[in-house]
């Protein structure tokens, strides 16, 4: 008999039939190990990180443009993962005429394409939620997010001015979110559908049919707001639907041990840095078993309050009070940043760690990275820094640096949304509207 993805081994054990589903085989894939044999596409997934308070460029922009670009102090972590990453310098985050909203104006525009006119101003949805309505309706999450703050606070993501995104902050949590009982192991032997899940879809079902019969009793507007209700409740329909079926087998996933243990809260930055590594492992593995394909993370706070061993000042208050040092910038402020690019190495490293198909998980992935400012030390929108990591299914070149030249960060935004196959001309408001991929990137 031919093979087949869902091919199963059956047998009997006391008595009873029992069938084994078989891993994700080279056989299974083309010739390449590019994409499934049926010729169906390997997921492609899209993620953001983000850091607090910008860069130094003195000591963070490479000298070189292009390929092969050197390592000044500042990023000299991303040794290991140069091959991997792109680095914009000299973005813009255009405001026209509203205000410098400190912390925020910066992130809210790479992240929605639209300055905002004042604080708590969130303008349409975030790039993250945009991408996960057409690329999430059919895994477990249609999009995780955390962060390493222990702050639930702290995020760059929403669906409406009126509902953030709230991360996830215990690794403890997490594990349990990810991996506890209601996770279900595509490579386990055997499948049990969760009675809870049944539960949910068969009450989902019914209210869906209720609905359907208000349709004929109400006035068009409200019809609208019911249609709309509708297709929040399909998507949680679809998603039970998708824990409700034995998933096919996938290699690369491989469940964590349990979390058992996690830092004590605070912000000193080895507590940081440990929370970050751990809630890094989760999230990747959760993207290599297929639980979600859009995924934030925040290693800090927008005003990043992370603390240094030893030293009275945190992150942000250092940013504005320490004095120029002998070497022609804020050397405590440098170490902060230091400690934010170990972070990032320490992310793209974890996914290029994840084997897939001939290739490796960051391969089949697009990431993100941002922050809130360009110069720290007088909040400036302008030499803002970002990085695209991945090749998400081989329609990206890696391991360039691209200077922006005072280019709106929206373009970032606009080429994600085009590489993630939206079908959008443009993205973006007034001088952060842009209908220009970075073509410097693209295959």
């Amino acid at each position: 008999m031919a093979l087949n993805r869902r091919r199963v081994l059956r047998g009997m054990l006391n008595g009873s039939a029992v069938t084994v589903a078989l891993p994700l085989l080279n056989c299974f894939l083309n010739s390449n190990g590019t994409a499934l044999a049926d010729g169906g596409k390997m997921p492609v997934r899209f993620g953001t990180w983000f850091w607090g308070l910008g860069i130094d460029a003195g000591i963070f922009v490479p000298k070189k443009v292009g390929l092969d670009y050197d390592l000044p102090d500042q990023i000299a972590s991303w040794k290991n993962i140069k091959q991997h990453v792109n680095l914009f310098t000299g973005l813009t985050a255009f405001r026209d005429t509203d205000p410098n909203l400190c912390h925020y104006s910066g992130w809210v525009i790479g992240m929605s394409g639209t300055s905002p006119k004042a604080g708590g101003d969130k303008p349409g949805e975030t790039l993250d939620t945009t991408i996960s309505n057409q690329v999430g309706r059919t895994t477990r999450f249609k999009t995780l997010t955390a962060a390493a703050t222990g702050d639930v606070r702290s995020t760059i993501s929403y669906e409406s001015a009126i509902a953030p995104t709230i991360p996830e902050v215990s690794p403890i949590n997490f594990y349990q979110r990810l991996f506890g009982p209601d996770f279900q192991d595509p490579n386990a032997a055997d499948f049990t559908p969760n009675p809870k899940v049944m539960a949910r879809r068969s009450v989902l079902s019914g209210v869906i049919g209720e609905i359907k019969s208000m349709e004929t009793e109400v006035g068009a507007e409200d019809k609208i707001r019911l249609d709309q209700y509708m297709t929040g409740l399909r998507h949680l329909e679809r998603q039970f639907d998708q824990q409700l079926t034995k998933p096919e087998p996938i290699a690369a996933c491989i469940a964590p041990k349990a979390v058992t243990s996690e830092p004590e809260l605070g912000g000193e930055s080895g507590l940081v840095a440990q929370r970050h590594k751990m809630m890094t492992d989760l999230m990747v593995m959760a993207v290599a078993c297929d639980q979600t394909r859009v995924f934030n993370m925040n290693y800090s706070s927008a005003s990043a309050n992370t603390i240094k061993a030893g030293y009275e000042k945190p992150h942000h208050t250092t940013t504005h009070e320490e004095p120029i040092g002998e070497h022609g910038y804020q050397e405590n402020a440098a170490w902060f940043l230091h400690r934010s690019m170990e972070a990032w190495a320490y992310y793209i490293e974890a996914f290029s760690k994840v084997k897939e198909g001939d290739g490796t998980l960051l391969d089949n992935t697009m990431i993100f990275g941002l922050t809130d400012h360009g110069y720290a030390r007088v909040h400036s929108l302008d030499g803002m820094a970002a990085m695209v990591a991945g090749r998400a299914g081989g329609k990206i070149k890696t391991g360039l640096h691209i200077k922006a030249d005072g280019a709106t960060i929206g373009r970032i935004g606009y080429t994600a949304q085009r590489v993630m196959g939206l079908d959008i001309n443009s993205w973006g408001t007034r001088s952060n509207n842009t209908s220009k991929e970075f073509g410097e990137i693209l295959v």
